[in-house]
């Protein structure tokens, strides 16, 4: 766990121009920056960004936030990546706070394999391109499959030479742990002797999200006689098999751009792609799609297009994984790579652009594929239809979410279609099937006092939700705390700043908007512990809804125009401090609504009073509400002649 002396050294130094300005051309506008939007596809710029706050807002999709959450948005790092990778661009050592010895030993031991993985790769790398052997085996092969050297070293490729200990021996010499050098697969125990594990084989490593590689897949060179084609990283604590997708690290910004991720089996597939300037592409390593890779690619697009061999067994691996697809709202396509190609050789044979041109006319809807392949394979047999029916119903019944609806509903149209059955009796299908899930995880589900979910360090906020509108009646509430968090650290007087003044003078009064109250004790409560909170400071904490609140009344996509200076001569329209005015008439018409009210109540409470004397009380509170009325009114009156 990154300690909170070292957040704070980072958000400290934080500067969010410089850090969005590496990823967005920002110009400046007024006090504030203005750029097209990274999120979404615009051509007038309505994304923007406060210096002074550190937060940025699209007024065209509604993101917002700030730097962190612009890292963890754009580059889809999680909270303590966004973090470390803030701490390295401004040089700052992280220091960990205290955690159980478990998680300590888990840690060391991710950080070892880290290590040795890194010194692995440089080996690897060194054995390609600066020994004979490599030269004559490893990169002879790779000159005949087409790859070149700049996308070689892109991906990091390298060789294990044929020796038995090669790797190993100077793995040792380094002094790295010989278990921990079993656990990252690249060696193996063989009766109590190590050796390597890779031996005569290509090596691809595999990047996590931030870079850092986490294991390898090494190719056996030529056609595999007995063994295997592939071997793996076995797993471990920075290897988990199912949450990979190899490419991803080098494809994230590629697929964001293009709003498509194209999928395909192979390391080569992926490289050849790119080489091609095809980068919107990852590998699923030969295995059935998990969840936990869908939504990795979800992070970037909901649009998925599946291209695979066209044999048996390539059709069997693209349909794999069809119904998790469904439950995480993708869009899935799918493309057969014809002539027993398979996307490596395809697009060596036919060149990118005509590549580019055969995905885009071939992509075959997933469901409809898969329901054509289905019946095909049934023919004539009327039980086997069933089967295909009930099938295609039970599919079907995984697109639920309220968003989906009417992708669900088309679907059935054109499936009753193609079976030749009653759309209506499809319908009552799907939904049976969808009835029956429900039911099922129903009781699976806990008991309401099962433990609760495990919490992790450092949590980052939820992603951000824009809230409704502020209404009317809360339009006073949101100016106060505007004004707040604007100029509350300034000086009132001599012995007070503009806070104290406020505190004091709604000390009687309440917020009735239960998030703009919090807003305010937060804010209280910071101050009073001797901090000096800022809409900047008060963002880095774990609530989205107080930071969708700040970003929300902080940030306009309006600025008063420079020009207004030079036509209203001598008035210092820009820079006059307002200050003052602000907060005097956003106290007195936030007063002025909460004593209306009052009257409102007091007006109820006479009309419902029992008795003579209970009256005669309310009659003398209306008389002190109407009393601090006419003072207010005065009040307002005398700050708007000023």
């Amino acid at each position: 766990m990154i300690s909170p002396q070292t957040i704070q050294q980072i958000t400290n130094r934080i500067d969010i121009i410089d850090v969005v300005g590496e990823f967005v051309k920002l110009k400046k506008r007024g006090a504030n920056y203005l750029g097209l939007c990274p999120f979404h596809g615009e051509k007038t710029p309505s994304f923007t960004v406060s210096p002074g706050k550190e937060i940025f807002k699209c007024f065209g999709c509604g993101k917002s936030g700030n730097t962190i959450t612009f890292l963890m948005e754009l580059e889809k790092y999680s909270y303590v990546e966004a973090l470390r990778w803030l701490a390295g661009r401004y040089n700052i050592e992280i220091e960990e706070t205290e955690v159980s010895a478990e998680a300590k030993l888990h840690q060391q031991a991710a950080e070892s394999l880290h290590i040795i993985n890194g010194f692995a790769q440089s080996f690897f790398s060194q054995q390609l391109w600066q020994t004979e052997e490599g030269e004559n085996i490893a990169q002879s092969y790779l000159e005949e499959r087409g790859f070149r050297k700049d996308i070689l070293e892109k991906f990091q490729v390298g060789y294990n030479p044929q020796s038995r200990t090669a790797f190993t021996q100077a793995a040792l010499a380094k002094q790295y742990n010989p278990e921990l050098l079993v656990k990252t697969g690249l060696v193996v125990n063989r009766n109590e002797e190590l050796m390597d594990n890779y031996r005569g084989r290509i090596i691809f490593p595999i990047h996590n999200n931030t870079g850092k590689i986490i294991g390898f897949g090494a190719r056996v060179i030529g056609k595999a006689d007995r063994a295997p084609k592939y071997i793996n990283t076995p797993e471990n604590e920075i290897y988990v098999k199912s949450r990979i997708l190899y490419g991803s690290y080098f494809a994230r910004q590629a697929i964001d751009k293009n709003d498509e991720c194209l999928l395909v089996e192979g390391y080569t597939d992926v490289v050849s792609l790119h080489q091609a300037g095809i980068e919107n592409v990852v590998a699923s390593g030969g295995t059935s799609l998990t969840t936990d890779q869908l939504r990795l690619i979800k992070k970037y697009t909901n649009n998925l297009t599946i291209i695979y061999d066209g044999d048996s067994a390539g059709i069997k691996a693209a349909l794999r994984g069809l119904d998790m697809a469904l439950e995480e709202s993708l869009n899935v396509r799918l493309v057969l790579i014809p002539d027993n190609e398979d996307p490596d050789s395809y697009v060596n044979k036919v060149g990118t652009t005509a590549f580019r041109e055969f995905v885009a006319e071939n992509k075959k809807d997933f469901i409809l594929f898969q329901l054509e392949i289905m019946l095909k394979e049934a023919g004539n047999d009327l039980n086997r239809k069933n089967e295909i029916v009930n099938q295609i119903a039970e599919t079907l019944s995984k697109i639920s979410k309220a968003e989906d609806f009417t992708k669900q509903q088309e679907y059935i149209r054109q499936c009753s279609g193609i079976l030749r059955i009653d759309e209506a009796g499809l319908t009552t299908l799907v939904n049976k099937y969808k009835r029956d899930r429900l039911s099922k995880e129903e009781k699976k589900a806990p008991l309401p006092f099962d433990d609760a979910p495990p919490q992790y360090d450092n949590a980052p906020p939820d992603s951000f939700v824009e809230p409704d509108l502020f209404s009317h009646d809360e339009a006073n509430e949101k100016k106060i705390l505007q004004v707040l968090l604007e100029y509350g650290l300034r000086e009132w007087d001599e012995q007070h700043t503009m806070a104290d003044y406020m505190f004091e003078e709604l000390e009687q009064f309440h917020f009735d908007n239960q998030l703009m109250e919090r807003l305010f004790e937060e804010y209280k409560k910071a101050y009073l512990q001797g901090l000096e909170p800022t809409a900047k400071t008060l963002l880095y904490n774990d609530d989205k809804e107080l930071h969708n609140l700040i970003i929300n009344i902080t940030i306009s996509p309006y600025e008063l125009s420079q020009r207004w200076d030079d036509v209203m001569e001598n008035m210092h329209i820009l820079d006059r401090d307002v200050s003052r005015e602000e907060v005097t008439s956003s106290l007195l018409y936030f007063k002025m609504k909460k004593i209306k009210k009052m009257f409102d109540q007091n007006q109820q409470d006479m009309e419902n009073a029992k008795t003579f004397e209970e009256q005669l009380r309310l009659i003398e509170i209306h008389k002190d509400l109407k009393k601090i009325e006419m003072d207010l009114i005065k009040k307002i009156g005398t700050v708007i002649m000023k």
